[in-house]
């Protein structure tokens, strides 16, 4: 690993939520439940260790005993250039679904289009692209 990787403690959630952003942005998903890994301070069914490979990757389980759970302050996930302007405003309006838009994605006064939303499960995305010459369809919210 070449440079830090979140890794989100959900609330019960960690099957759908990894799911979620599997369909969102592709890749390989792979869940480990508490019974495979021989934990038993919680529910057997429980996500341990969930990993989403590919163009976005994130790691995640179910938080248990108290642990803390999804909340993010003062930090958001960056997708700056991460795909094609169109695969970008695919993944924003998808996140959008369910969620909340802070800011529409769309061009910006300095030259570069972006946006930011919160998604259902509750982690910040700042999501754009330099230039504005490739204009998709307009984003949910705008």
């Amino acid at each position: 690993m070449t440079a830090p990787q979140l890794y989100i403690n959900f609330p019960g959630t960690a099957r759908e939520a990894l799911g979620y952003y599997a369909k969102i942005f592709g890749g390989e998903l792979s869940l480990h439940s508490f019974e495979e890994f021989n934990r038993t301070d919680g529910p057997s069914d429980a996500i341990a260790h969930g990993v989403l490979s590919g163009a976005v990757s994130l790691f995640g389980s179910d938080a248990v005993g108290g642990e803390p759970t999804v909340k993010i302050q003062g930090a958001m996930l960056s997708l700056l250039g991460a795909a094609d302007p169109e695969v970008l405003h695919e993944w924003f309006n998808k996140l959008a679904d369910g969620g909340r838009i802070l800011d529409p994605l769309a061009p910006k006064p300095w030259g570069a289009s972006d946006g930011q939303v919160v998604d259902r499960h509750g982690l910040h995305w700042l999501i754009g692209y330099e230039g504005t010459q490739q204009q998709p369809p307009q984003t949910l919210g705008t």
